[in-house]
């Protein structure tokens, strides 16, 4: 009989052990340094060269570099309202389209080595590097492929001067937390000195993954943005208006966009949404502007997104699981503008107050089940504030409800749901109740989580609040829960 229970008891210890393994992973998986990307959230792209000066968009490569004159300039300031505004890394535009060079290039005369401006001796990318890294921000470059008053430019020679830029950036200014590759080339410019027309195709002409290995051969953790081709670590959200699909896979089959090819209106709808199935792990990176230009207009003062419009923003970006990249650009006195300041703070102020109490902390947590009945896998994982934690449910169970009980009425608008990525993305629908009038009441529905989906809707005031996982890939893997 004593054998017999002893059997027993390591049978049941065996089954329990076999219980409560981990979730399988569902492939592809974020690499450790795309999760410390996407737990940024919010970065900043500053915009700023001789088209702050000229009033253009984009140069034309032709004009006189000496324009670049800002009078009260001081990255300092940059980065002191960055950090204010709750940033967490900058992006800064080294070159643009019209090939002047903000750091002075041994491979061009065209920079800031040969021009009047502190007497040849300045160097922007040098100085907003030294204020990010006073102000704890991480900082990282933008190189235009496209290069508007180069010689060479659409010749094999031009890619090799572009990569010793790249590599002269990465030596001398990095570690860089991202390095961004955009898709403008080719066209009309001052090439040289010579007005014509230069076309290139742009999928060949830079060999990308050449380019690339640029960047991973100096520091393999810099994050590279590229339009998702095989390399990227992070793709283009297929706009500059503000906004991730609702629907946002951090997936995606590069394969799948060469078979778009040029066809804009697609490429931009799957880079917009990603792919449930896709073969990379590559994640969104919303970019936009503060003002409807990139570069300082004076005309545009009065159009500097407001507060609200950039909360709006953020729940559209960081809301849906991708990262914000927002642009905010300097005047000709080498400033962030005060109207841009003025809406930078009191947007902060209103994340800051909107997010301050978390009514999960007063709050009862219960889910319909979980993996191996197994405290590991237990709801009270997702209010622990440990990222490494997370509820899970069994093999085959592939949805589930997580209700909070407030012990009283509260008025709620926001819930803010994370998957535990680390094992993949899995959750392809859910939906939100309150208990109200004696029953269950549906006050929204999304589709894709992901590293983190905030659903805003209209305030109601309860004493109970249920999350619905009605559809997942695999078994659920949930990390964290808020309410406000």
């Amino acid at each position: 009989m004593r054998n017999f229970i002893l059997l027993l008891f390591l049978f049941s210890s065996a089954c329990s052990k076999i219980n409560i393994l981990p979730p399988s992973p569902v492939y592809p998986l974020p690499s450790v340094h795309q999760l410390e990307w996407q737990e940024k959230e919010l970065c900043a792209f500053v915009h700023f060269t001789v088209n702050t000066f000229t009033d253009k968009e984009w140069g034309y490569g032709d004009e006189d570099p000496n324009i670049f004159n800002p009078t009260e300039y001081n990255p300092y300031q940059w980065a002191e309202v960055l950090k204010q505004a709750g940033f967490k890394g900058v992006i800064l535009t080294a070159k643009h389209h019209d090939g002047f060079c903000l750091w002075p290039s041994k491979y061009t005369n065209h920079s800031v080595k040969n021009i009047s401006w502190k007497e040849g001796n300045g160097d922007v990318v040098r100085d907003l590097r030294d204020a990010c890294i006073m102000n704890n921000l991480e900082f990282g470059v933008y190189l235009s492929p496209w290069d508007r008053n180069h010689k060479d430019y659409g010749t094999p020679a031009y890619i090799n001067y572009y990569r010793k830029q790249l590599y002269e950036l990465l030596s001398q200014y990095g570690p860089f937390f991202e390095v961004w590759f955009d898709g403008a080339n080719g066209g009309d410019g001052f090439y040289g000195g010579a007005y014509e027309t230069r076309k290139i195709n742009d999928q060949d002409y830079y060999d990308w993954s050449s380019t690339f290995s640029v960047v991973r051969g100096f520091n393999p953790k810099t994050i590279i943005f590229g339009d998702a081709r095989a390399e990227s670590d992070v793709r283009w959200c297929g706009n500059e208006k503000g906004f991730v699909g609702e629907t946002n896979w951090n997936m995606i089959s590069p394969d799948s966009l060469k078979v778009i090819g040029k066809e804009f209106k697609q490429r931009a709808q799957l880079l917009n949404v990603g792919e449930e199935n896709g073969t990379a792990w590559i994640p969104a990176e919303v970019d936009v502007s503060i003002r409807p230009g990139w570069f300082y207009h004076e005309k545009e003062n009065k159009q500097v997104k407001t507060a609200d419009e950039l909360f709006d923003i953020f729940l559209s970006s960081v809301g849906r699981g991708a990262n914000l990249l927002l642009n905010v650009a300097p005047d000709k006195r080498g400033l962030i503008p005060e109207p841009d300041v003025r809406s930078l703070l009191l947007w902060k102020k209103k994340i800051d107050e909107t997010f301050s109490k978390n009514l999960v902390s007063v709050a009862k947590v219960e889910v319909d089940s979980y993996r191996g009945k197994s405290n590991q896998f237990a709801a009270i994982n997702l209010a622990d504030g440990n990222k490494e934690t997370y509820w899970a449910t069994d093999d085959k169970i592939t949805s589930g409800s997580i209700e909070l009980d407030f012990n009283g009425p509260q008025l709620i608008q926001y819930v803010l749901v994370q998957e535990y990525i680390r094992l993949g993305q899995r959750v392809k629908s859910f939906s939100i109740e309150v208990f109200a009038n004696g029953q269950w009441e549906e006050v929204a529905n999304a589709t894709t989580i992901g590293y983190k989906r905030i659903v805003r809707f209209e305030p109601v005031e309860t004493e109970r609040l249920r999350v619905n996982i009605k559809d997942s890939k695999a078994c659920l893997a949930i990390s964290n829960i808020e309410v406000y």
